[in-house]
């Protein structure tokens, strides 16, 4: 017998010969070398899986992973744990990278101590089960992931006839790696209908080895993290703005929408200093319109909290003729433009691509750079079919001229690069 499946014999039968048919199709057929790609893509739940999880210090345990999901430093993942062969419980594993509260503790002069807590919020398909699914739960610094985690088990009781192994009991308790949340067990139960977790994190409350009490933690929550949406048709309007401040993980599989019935958010002198060039200062605008004469331009939000990972958005933006999104830079963070429809001028870094600085001419008058100052730029036309890559660092902006009679249109991916 394969050794992978030694220690699930007693597993559901049908479950058994799936995952045993399952294991060596799956390898074959990502090896070969024309499918190597698709495996780093497609399948890199099944590589994680590889990883180590907290009981699988001891052999006797095994676990079935179910679904993965991430959102930026924060990884969820829903499975199913087998002690000796058998079905034990369902559990949740949180894993946090950290990356900017250790940055929030350097700024207060401490170093980030071996436990993070993290304010988490589940979503269960049965709404009655809510108000029980939130709560501080504790997460611990594991060097061999380097990460903070704790696996939220379904029970720590084993069968009569079983006992835990001494491996992995000191893992298990209250604040410990591995743990019961009383409240979070109905909807453990049916792990499945866990539909989304949201989740923020802070500084322990006593700075070890000192003891001390931390009055004033660092904490996370997604980079203040927001989302838009088009409450008012009023360009730049504050209830636009819609205030998360979590990290969001949601376990449903597609989305399926018709960005042409998307309403787009007005956004009047988008990315832009009062003193460029282009700012309108005595132009109102008009509720509900995109107009170049008073550099007002839309996006439509099509993806935001959704994604996974650590991508931001995919939206839509429409610049109609005379309206200008500002020329800004990217630090820490990536974007993708990709023209759909009219034709334009985007600025591009000088010296950010060497093809570009060969090939197009420096902006006469140089562009200010939205909350960086003046800075040199190349023009280049763009018409659909078009790519801009700005990697951290970069420097772009689009212009529609006013002398054309067709919104330029593109779609725009964010992410963190960092």
């Amino acid at each position: 017998m394969d050794p992978r499946f030694q220690l699930i014999e007693t597993i559901d039968e049908e479950k058994l010969e799936a995952l045993k048919a399952e294991g060596p199709r799956f390898g074959a057929r990502t090896s070969a070398p024309w499918n190597q790609v698709f495996r780093v893509v497609f399948f890199p739940d099944r590589i994680y899986h590889a990883q180590y999880l907290n009981a699988t210090r001891s052999p006797r345990y095994q676990y079935n992973v179910t679904e993965v999901r991430g959102r930026a430093d924060f990884i969820v993942m829903k499975a199913e744990v087998y002690l000796d062969g058998n079905y034990l419980c369902n559990a949740l594993r949180f894993e946090y990278r950290a990356g900017r509260l250790i940055e929030q503790t350097r700024e207060r002069g401490r170093r980030l101590c071996n436990e993070v807590l993290a304010w988490v919020e589940l979503e269960h398909e049965d709404a009655s089960l809510n108000a029980g699914l939130r709560r501080y739960v504790k997460l611990f610094l594991d060097e061999t992931v380097n990460c903070y985690q704790v696996e939220i088990w379904e029970t720590l009781e084993t069968p009569e006839t079983s006992s835990h192994s001494f491996k992995v009991l000191d893992m298990m308790g209250l604040h410990k790696p591995i743990t019961v949340v009383p409240g979070f067990r109905p909807a453990l139960r049916e792990l499945k209908k866990i539909h989304s977790v949201k989740a923020s994190f802070r500084e322990g409350e006593l700075d070890r080895p000192l003891n001390y009490r931390i009055n004033d933690p660092g904490e996370d929550n997604d980079y203040s993290r927001s989302h838009q949406e088009p409450n008012s048709r009023w360009p730049n309007a504050n209830e636009n703005t819609v205030l998360d401040r979590y990290y969001a993980v949601d376990f449903q599989r597609a989305y399926v929408r018709d960005a042409r019935k998307i309403t787009p958010v007005l956004y009047q002198n988008a990315m832009m200093e009062s003193t460029s060039a282009d700012y309108r200062h005595n132009a109102p605008p008009v509720e509900g319109e995109m107009d170049g004469s008073k550099n007002v331009m839309g996006m439509r939000w099509i993806i935001q909290r959704q994604l996974g990972g650590t991508i931001v958005y995919f939206h839509e933006v429409e610049i109609p003729p005379g309206a200008v999104e500002g020329t800004h830079q990217h630090v820490g963070s990536e974007e993708l433009y990709y023209f759909t429809e009219g034709a334009g001028i985007a600025y591009v870094g000088d010296g950010d691509d060497p093809e570009v600085d060969a090939t197009y001419p420096l902006v006469k008058e140089d562009p200010e750079i939205y909350l960086v100052g003046v800075r040199k730029c190349r023009e280049v036309p763009v018409k659909p079919g078009m790519t801009i890559f700005t990697k951290s660092g970069g420097i772009h902006g689009v212009r529609n001229p006013a002398n054309n009679t067709q919104p330029l249109k593109f779609v725009a991916f964010g992410y963190h690069s960092s």
